[in-house]
């Protein structure tokens, strides 16, 4: 007996695989609309951080007088990143050089700024031997961190008096997030090769949201192209070393500076700043052609002896890791090292990183400080090389009586 198939039942069933594949399309067409509003121009946060349960529960002091009406500006969620960085990791100089640039377009256009939760941690710079100068000390050994977190280095409080700052990994940034998805166009830019200028004068960016930045993939503080025009300066130099972590300020100011009493520092920055290269002659030749010489102990005594009198305490901090490279200083002066006081910064520096800037608000507080470079009219220096890089290699200069090639 044979079957009779039903011509309704047939169209009836084409036309569900229709509606499921339409649902289909709409359901992966909205997943991609999400993923391109987190993900767009290198903006973007990881999956498992969606929920505000993976976030700290700790609010700034400014977080809490948030009034609602803030604006923000995001950069990226590391320091240089994307870029040709992201895998060298620059030194803590470099990588402050671009926040402060950050922060400088944050502060003109009177947005709050996002600021990366870690900063990762240059192998290079973050030996122990600097800490513990002793002539068994192994000079490879290392603290094992490759990154730490900002607010270890940091007071984001007292960033905030100035310019208002927040981590990438607060729950206020996933609020934010969540809030300029929501708005869609009106809640988010992605911007790349625009000037602040740009950004604060064109009408299409002032009442957004969000501003999410693509920087120069060479560094983040090429975008403050102008910093040689000192008027242009927002930020000095010196403002991310004086707005260090409170444990470090305490360290430095309630610590050691209380045992050094009343003393002098030298900044000696050698290890990669004497280094040579052969020419196609095998000449010797070196960006810097006379530090090697004049960051020796004996051209040091030399320099100093017109700033700093004798029988005065003086604080050294130095990438040399040479033990007594910087003995022969103690005919004349009373020399101290961040290693004489290990006792006091072991229970507290975990890297490299906070280690210097507890050197640099010691340094801060002398009474004279001695800079290896001169970067600034006011400053006394141990070489009249410039500490730019002037891309000319000479000969390098290690006597009194010699004369350049």
């Amino acid at each position: 007996m044979a079957l009779h198939r039903n011509p309704k039942l047939r169209t009836k069933s084409r036309s569900s695989s229709v509606i499921l594949l339409l649902a289909s399309i709409a359901a992966i067409a909205l997943l991609f609309l999400f993923a391109s509003l987190i993900s767009t121009n290198g903006f973007s946060i990881s999956f498992t951080k969606t929920t505000s349960e993976n976030y700290p529960n700790f609010n700034s002091r400014y977080e809490n007088s948030l009034t609602g009406h803030e604006k923000y500006l995001y950069w990226g969620s590391r320091i240089d990143c994307p870029g040709k960085h992201c895998d060298s990791c620059e030194g803590l100089g470099h990588q402050e050089s671009s926040l402060r640039c950050a922060l400088e377009e944050a502060m003109f256009l009177q947005r709050t700024f996002v600021m990366p939760s870690r900063m990762c941690i240059n192998p290079i710079h973050n030996k122990k031997g600097i800490l513990h100068h002793s002539d068994n000390a192994s000079s490879e050994e290392r603290w094992a961190p490759s990154s730490c977190s900002l607010d270890s280095l940091y007071d984001i409080d007292l960033i905030s008096d100035t310019i208002p700052v927040i981590l990438d990994n607060s729950k206020l940034w996933y609020r934010v997030l969540l809030t300029s998805m929501k708005l869609g166009a009106r809640g988010v830019a992605h911007v790349e090769g625009v000037t602040r200028y740009d950004l604060k004068e064109n009408s299409k960016y002032a009442n957004l949201l969000l501003i999410n930045r693509t920087a120069s993939p060479l560094s983040w503080f090429m975008e403050c192209k102008d910093r040689n025009n000192r008027s242009a300066i927002a930020l000095p130099y010196s403002f991310l070393p004086s707005m260090a972590a409170k444990k470090l300020r305490d360290t430095a100011d309630k610590q050691i500076k209380a045992l050094l009493g009343d003393y002098d520092a030298i900044h000696v920055r050698r290890g990669d700043k004497i280094k040579t290269r052969k020419d196609r002659f095998g000449v010797e030749r070196s960006l810097h052609p006379h530090l090697d010489r004049d960051t020796r102990a004996e051209f040091i005594l030399r320099r100093i002896e017109k700033w700093v009198p004798p029988g005065r305490t003086i604080f050294i901090a130095s990438n040399e890791r040479t033990p007594g490279f910087f003995s022969p200083l103690s005919v004349r002066y009373k020399v101290a090292y961040s290693s004489n006081y290990s006792r006091i910064l072991d229970p507290v520096i975990e890297n490299n990183y906070e280690l210097f800037m507890v050197e640099r608000l010691i340094m801060m507080g002398a009474k004279t400080f001695i800079k290896t470079f001169k970067e600034a009219d006011t400053d006394v220096s141990l070489t009249d090389d410039p500490k730019k890089n002037t891309k000319v290699w000479k000969q390098p200069v290690y006597t009194l009586d010699e004369e350049e090639g």
